[in-house]
């Protein structure tokens, strides 16, 4: 909580929030800390504590002042109060406990094809997929059924590099996911950061960076080997509110990425999502 305060704060200038800049040149990147304190209503010498790490327990009203004050997005101060509860040993307010897998859900990744579709654990394991969500990712099905990750595709892959047009857009939504995932599913969580971190620069980068953002509906530009270059919407979908989400990457039937989808399904036949 007091790295992510710090760098929050260090992130937001006096004219971002109407105060003056005052004369000369400032040390300090970002607010001062008497300056956030100000504007959050608190008193500086509790605001040091706070992100000093002194103060295990502040309220949720001084929080969400925090949060206004740095400007925090809606997610962002969702985190914030997330931390909070892990620093002071409170139980994290949603469960990371998710269920198996079970037929409904299933059907659900069958009921779609030829739209590529994942169930995706907090930390983004693929639970399950169809065949075209293997078939969209290559490489991604030649690890056994319980150690397919998403992200550590994306950064550990050699095919991710080439295959998704934007990485590094895709890079930094996998890394701000991840960051709300410690303190719902703080043990995968860290096994996932300490197996990426020592593998890859890039990760290690992005993760002290503290970007924090939960993936929803967008567009993904892939540059696939065998459909070509092709542009899907992608929906994130959660059925059981226990961290479970379904990924869905679709096209309008009729269109040019429709039919892509249509050929990469035509190639799946010896394709195994398990």
């Amino acid at each position: 909580m007091a790295d992510f305060l710090r760098i929050r704060r260090g992130r937001i200038g006096p004219a971002d929030v109407g105060l003056p800049t005052g004369p000369g040149r400032r040390r300090t990147p970002g607010l001062r800390r008497e300056e956030l304190a100000a504007l959050a209503g608190v008193s500086v010498d509790y605001y040091i504590r706070i992100e000093q790490g002194r103060e295990r327990a502040p309220s949720d009203a001084v929080l969400d002042a925090l949060a206004r004050a740095l400007r925090l997005t809606a997610d962002e101060h969702a985190h914030l109060l997330g931390l909070a509860d892990q620093v002071a040993g409170r139980t994290p307010r949603r469960s990371a406990s998710p269920r198996p897998v079970g037929p409904g859900l299933r059907l659900l990744l069958e009921s779609v094809r030829p739209s590529p579709a994942y169930v995706l654990d907090e930390v983004n394991d693929v639970l399950d997929a169809n065949a075209e969500g293997l078939a969209l990712m290559p490489g991604l099905g030649d690890r056994p059924a319980g150690e397919r990750n998403t992200i550590r595709y994306t950064f550990l892959h050699p095919a991710a590099r080439t295959l998704f047009a934007d990485w590094d857009r895709v890079a930094r939504n996998c890394v701000a996911h991840l960051h709300t995932a410690e303190l719902t599913a703080p043990g995968p969580t860290a096994a996932l950061v300490a197996e990426l971190t020592a593998s890859s620069g890039e990760f290690a980068a992005l993760w002290r960076r503290h970007e924090v953002w939960v993936k929803r509906a967008g567009e993904t530009a892939f540059r696939h080997p065998v459909i070509g270059p092709v542009t899907l919407a992608n929906e994130v979908l959660s059925p059981a509110g226990d961290g479970r989400r379904v990924l869905l990457y679709q096209a309008p039937p009729g269109t040019a990425e429709h039919d892509a989808l249509v050929l990469l399904a035509m190639t799946t036949q010896d394709v195994s999502t398990s």
